[in-house]
């Protein structure tokens, strides 16, 4: 994984501004008043959007700020494990040229080990690239604070040395392993929103971390209230 700088459309229906406030209050026209209000937000597709890559996506907002956005899809499973990705790195070959005894307890502790996780695509953004969500204290080289609250800390890692702790058993108790990200330029994920893509909702752990990927679309819509399904005939766009 290399050291990456990370930087990444009101509602036209009443009743769906009411349920996605954070948009309708900080957004006025194009002007945004706050450019941080999106930051640890999950963004959520609008039935409407057909885009090959979002249609029906979840999406982690990581960073937003005056020149744009940048998230994380954390629900589109891909075909092959973290357990894979770190065989194709040479994590395993690497931890023993530094530590022999923790290559030893890895094979070892490889049947109860999270790495049988699925590997999420992140967006269609550095593909290559890739991404560590995960809770906990714990920094490593290159660490984003996402958010840091009474439910405890959340982050987006994206250096080589948390996939070493995570070889080891050493890595955050939960963490989403993504390939690629998602990124929007100034004012453009804004615009989104206000053309009725997007509806957005507080970031939830169960989600995250627990929710199956089918699941996670519809799952954070139920924390607004909304039954996507019972929407397909809204538009996504003008």
């Amino acid at each position: 994984m290399q050291d990456q700088k990370l930087t990444g459309k009101k509602l036209k229906e009443q009743n769906l501004n009411d349920k996605s406030k954070d948009a309708s209050n900080k957004v006025i026209g194009k002007n945004v008043v706050d450019h941080s209000y999106l930051k640890s937000q999950l963004l959520i597709a609008m039935p409407g959007l057909d885009d090959p890559y979002f249609k029906q996506s979840v999406t982690l907002i990581c960073q937003h700020n005056e020149d744009g956005c940048f998230g994380l899809i954390i629900n589109k499973p891909i075909a092959i494990t973290v357990d894979e990705i770190l065989n194709q790195l040479n994590i395993d070959s690497e931890i023993s040229l530094t530590n022999p005894a923790k290559i030893k307890y890895t094979q070892l502790n490889k049947s109860v080990s999270p790495k049988s996780l699925a590997a999420v695509r992140g967006g269609p953004v550095q593909a290559e690239q890739g991404f560590v969500i995960h809770d906990g204290d714990k920094k490593w080289e290159n660490t984003m604070d996402v958010l840091d609250d009474e439910g405890g800390s959340l982050s987006v890692t994206v250096s080589r040395d948390i996939l070493l702790d995570i070889a080891i058993g050493n890595g955050p108790e939960n963490y989403l392993f993504t390939l690629g990200c998602a990124s929007w330029e100034a004012g453009q994920v804004e615009d989104e929103i206000i053309n009725n893509s997007w509806l957005n909702c507080p970031f939830d752990r169960k989600i995250l971390f627990e929710m199956p990927f089918e699941d996670r679309w519809q799952g954070a819509a139920d924390t607004l209230g909304i039954n996507l399904h019972a929407m397909s005939g809204i538009s996504g766009h003008d």
